[in-house]
């Protein structure tokens, strides 16, 4: 497998979530990898972005996002930790929030992490992934590009476009005027159909 390169992640936000769909996400702890085709992936911007965590400009949160792109940048939301990807060049504030993956290897780890048993609902939204994976706040800011991270995103499929549904971003009060979240059709690990 070929690891996704930084300058990858130096594109438009959109075509980063559009792109990043049928990678592979690997999580490594302890010699074990825990890994998931990604499904559905939202886009988010700057200041022109009401649903952005950098819309106010740069904050606690938002700060990575102004930083180097392909970095995973996680912050918690209704007790969830969330798993998204820098994007832009340095000083453009944009990322994607990886919204859920098809679990491939490690999955009754996966299962003890998550203590559920439905394979279905294992990976099926943003909080449920990063559970599943033991994602949290001591990765954020680590480059997904490394071979040497624990967190890292590599080529595994290529999405045909007549494959590839298209909504808006789902549980944000304010939204920009286009669709922003992408996901492949008729997948069943998809949060929201």
């Amino acid at each position: 497998m070929r690891i996704v390169r930084k300058k990858f992640y130096k594109r438009d936000p959109a075509l980063v979530a559009r792109k990043l769909l049928g990678k592979l996400l690997v999580r490594k702890i302890d010699n074990r990898k825990l890994t998931g085709m990604i499904v559905e992936t939202e886009a988010y911007y700057g200041k022109e972005d009401p649903a952005s965590r950098a819309y106010k400009g740069k904050n606690k949160i938002s700060e990575l996002m102004f930083e180097d792109p392909g970095k995973a940048l996680i912050y918690m939301v209704h007790a969830n930790w969330l798993l998204n990807v820098t994007c832009l060049p340095k000083g453009i504030p944009g990322a994607v929030l990886i919204r859920a993956i098809e679990p491939i290897e490690g999955i009754e780890i996966m299962m003890k992490n998550r203590r559920i048993r439905k394979t279905e609902e294992l990976t099926n939204g943003p909080g449920k992934l990063t559970k599943a994976l033991k994602i949290d706040k001591s990765l954020h800011g680590v480059p997904v590009y490394e071979e040497c991270s624990p967190l890292n995103i590599y080529h595994f499929r290529v999405i045909d476009e007549k494959n590839v549904g298209k909504s808006f971003r789902i549980g944000v009060s304010k939204d920009l005027d286009i669709p922003l979240r992408f996901y492949i059709k008729n997948n069943k690990f998809v949060s929201k159909k």
